[in-house]
């Protein structure tokens, strides 16, 4: 083996140079555990002239995590880089706790990037996270997406991810700051085993699986993953996009495999919402065979309608009418951009009620597309709807477009 093989700090500069080497400012998620430790370390070698920053989230989760937080910032400051704590304010109690702080954390980082410039955040993930992930997914029987390896890189929640430590494995890289007489934090809740990720790494240990070859099988996967994308895409370079909705041949759909039409349903569904993820497995699987029988439905605010050759997916109307207001850079139900509104007046659904005010069959639209559409309302008067008659100074422009469907048929 050759000294920079042997050496995970070469490895990391190595896709750090890859996977960021011709960005001019990037991100760091550091938690103050030794994975994240090391990354700090490692970027802040190979940065050579880039800007590099560094972020911690405190959840509030435990008693320790500020004090953690205040250990990162001292470390980043010695390493002469900027730090920011990002808190985390929980507003409910509902649902899975470890999966909103997972989401948390993601938003509260793609935010800061945002306000900092930064062209993507790098996080600390390892071949260990590799192997623990697949065994945790094959024991709740996931499918090729969920077994695959976590990829080196990613575009979620408006910022890209970056991954350069997945050819590492912990144990190397706690090693490797030992050599140097760096510290770093233990987690307690490493040892917690009401965790289901603590219980599988402490099954992988307990078995003496092989956690490279575990990390080997998950890119595996993750290559037949790819193969299936590029299968989908073809299926899908058809597509009719127009207006905020996707038509797809149901013949086309017909003759692909069960897969591959539940992807380009996935995507689609994605295309019109704008969810951060797709529907779950059984649902759209569910969906897949109301379609199939000629049956309209409904799936993660999206609603399929077959009809004839085709099958029309848009924007569900009882979802867009839940929509929340205009955001602060003018998008409407994360699938619109508004310009031109004037003091006073609001975006919202244009609603069934109001299809008889409009003269919706001229626009080529659906009654339901119609319906979902944005419509700009001042007091109880309906002043325009954009998507069907144009009404300067209104300006509309989708969020997505067909470049960005393709995307998402090729999203891991």
């Amino acid at each position: 083996m050759t000294s920079a093989a042997a050496d995970p700090a070469a490895r990391i500069r190595a896709t750090l140079d890859r996977l960021a080497g011709d960005m001019p400012a990037i991100g760091l998620a550091v938690s103050g555990g030794g994975d994240s430790v090391a990354l700090m370390h490692v970027a802040a070698e190979w940065a050579r002239g880039r800007t590099i920053m560094v972020a911690t989230v405190d959840h509030g989760l435990r008693a320790e995590s500020a004090e953690e937080a205040r250990q990162v910032a001292r470390g980043a400051r010695l390493l002469g880089l900027k730090h920011a704590t990002l808190l985390w304010r929980r507003e409910t109690e509902a649902g899975n706790l470890m999966a909103r702080a997972r989401d948390a954390r993601l938003r509260l980082l793609a935010g800061w990037a945002g306000q900092n410039d930064l062209s993507a955040v790098a996080l600390g993930h390892t071949a260990d996270d590799q192997a623990e992930t697949l065994m945790m997914r094959l024991a709740r029987g996931s499918g090729i997406d969920g077994l695959a390896a976590m990829t080196e890189w990613r575009d979620a929640f408006g910022m890209r991810w970056l991954r350069p430590m997945l050819g590492c494995g912990r144990a190397e890289l706690r090693d490797w700051l030992r050599g140097r007489g760096i510290a770093w934090a233990d987690d307690p809740g490493n040892e917690n085993e009401d965790f289901e990720r603590i219980r599988i790494r402490k099954a992988i240990e307990a078995t003496g699986l092989d956690v490279p070859a575990l990390a080997r099988a998950a890119a595996h996967i993750g290559e037949a993953r790819d193969a299936l994308s590029h299968y989908a895409a073809l299926a899908a370079r058809d597509a009719d996009i127009a207006n905020g909705r996707i038509i797809l041949s149901r013949r086309v759909l017909g003759d692909a495999p069960s897969e591959i039409r539940r992807r380009l349903l996935v995507a689609s569904c994605r295309w019109v919402t704008g969810a951060d993820y797709p529907p779950r497995r059984a649902t759209a699987m569910h969906a897949l065979a109301a379609v199939a029988n000629g049956s309209r439905v409904t799936l993660d605010g999206a609603l399929l309608d077959p009809s004839g050759d085709d099958l029309r997916i848009g924007r569900e109307p009882a979802a867009a009418r839940r929509a929340r207001p205009l955001t602060e850079d003018g998008i409407w139900d994360r699938r619109w951009h508004v310009e031109g509104l004037r003091p006073g007046q609001r975006v919202e659904a244009l609603g069934m009620d109001a299809l008889a005010a409009v003269k919706w069959r001229m626009s080529g639209l659906s009654r339901d597309g119609a319906a979902a559409s944005p419509a700009v309302r001042q007091g109880d008067a309906l002043i325009a709807a954009p998507l069907l008659r144009a009404a300067p100074p209104l300006r509309l422009r989708p969020v997505r477009g067909a470049a960005d469907f393709r995307t998402l048929v090729m999203a891991h």
